[in-house]
């Protein structure tokens, strides 16, 4: 049974009948503000001059958080896409670290500073940089899966991709090849209904995404995205249908970006600011499952406000460490792209 803040018994909570302790619902939570948090010192590092370029995840670390959350970090396979802040904070990437990404410095755990913000990785948590060209990293990440199974190890992928991306033949040729050799991989398809600057009127002619699974003959979902528990929910099927070698499954999870594309758009362009304020006011999962751990009797204004002050010197220490933090050496310019520069010709 959950407990109110005077102890008094109430309905057994969502989140129990799910498996989640009070801690673990509390600390996707944490996960989820930490992420904004630092989204917009990234964004504002950006707009200062001081960060090249920025694509943020606001407003989809709902789903985010829930669906890899169901995962094991190091044990299982996390193939992410440039929105996906989160999801990668879930599995153990640090505020540093995606400082340290988006000034390109040469600690950054992605590359070296190579790579540009937005390809997260880590070989120790299994999370693997993807390419900057759209939907790329879905066929990587089905033969992650399939080396998985050929291994006959009970590791699952998860790939994360938008709805744009899901429109091209990168998506259809991995969803295809899964289908046919059953991998454990979970397609996790965040819907914020804008391929950049495109509408999702103008890109399908149906209602949900997750119909195209039944093309392929392996089960589709559409969920909310900014459900946190129904997300976690049926990601956890998922992972569970994959483990247990019967194949792959596609997850539609309808959400909603708060901020442009990227540091780079003008959404003013193809989308009002009425409909912005309209889905950060009553669609934001941050808000909405706050509410809920509210409600469940396990978080409280006190917590939430000391916990917003204890992530702000989070924030401010990888602002300040990045911004001190050395830029690569130009001497390993060639490094991992030529085996000896000196005699390319």
């Amino acid at each position: 049974m959950a407990r109110t803040k005077q102890g008094v018994a109430t309905r057994e909570a969502r989140h129990t009948t799910l498996g989640l302790t009070d801690d673990q619902a509390v600390r996707m939570y944490h996960t989820m503000v930490r992420a904004r948090m630092l989204d917009e010192r990234m964004w504002l590092m950006q707009r200062m001059g001081k960060a090249a370029f920025v694509i943020t995840g606001q407003g989809h670390e709902g789903c985010q958080v829930a669906s890899a959350s169901c995962l094991r970090p190091g044990h299982d396979w996390m193939h992410p896409y440039y929105r996906d802040l989160a999801a990668a904070m879930a599995w153990g990437m640090t505020a540093r670290d995606m400082m340290l990404a988006v000034l390109a410095k040469r600690e950054s755990p992605e590359s070296g500073g190579r790579q540009m913000p937005g390809h997260y990785g880590s070989s120790a948590l299994h999370i693997v940089t993807g390419s900057s060209p759209v939907g790329t990293q879905i066929p990587q990440a089905v033969g992650i899966a399939m080396a998985s199974k050929l291994k006959g190890t009970d590791e699952v992928t998860i790939t994360y991709f938008g709805e744009g991306a899901s429109c091209t033949g990168d998506a259809h040729g991995g969803m295809n090849f899964a289908a046919v050799f059953s991998v454990p991989v979970v397609f996790f398809l965040e819907n914020n209904l804008y391929a950049i600057t495109v509408p999702e009127k103008w890109q399908y002619h149906v209602k949900n995404l997750s119909i195209r699974a039944e093309g392929y003959g392996f089960p589709g979902v559409t969920v909310d995205g900014n459900d946190v528990l129904a997300v976690y929910e049926v990601t956890q099927e998922a992972v569970a249908r994959a483990r247990a070698g019967k194949g792959p499954t596609l997850i539609e999870a309808k959400t909603y970006r708060f901020t442009p594309h990227s540091s780079e758009d003008a959404q003013r362009r193809y989308r009002s600011d009425e409909e912005i304020a309209e889905w950060r006011e009553h669609h934001d999962p941050i808000k909405l499952y706050g509410a809920y751990l509210r409600e469940a009797g396990i978080w409280d204004d006190e917590k939430e406000a000391d916990f917003r002050d204890q992530v702000k010197t989070e924030v401010d220490d990888a602002t300040e460490y990045a911004e001190r933090a050395a830029w690569p050496d130009p001497s390993t310019l060639y490094d991992h792209v030529y085996k000896n520069p000196s005699t390319t010709r």
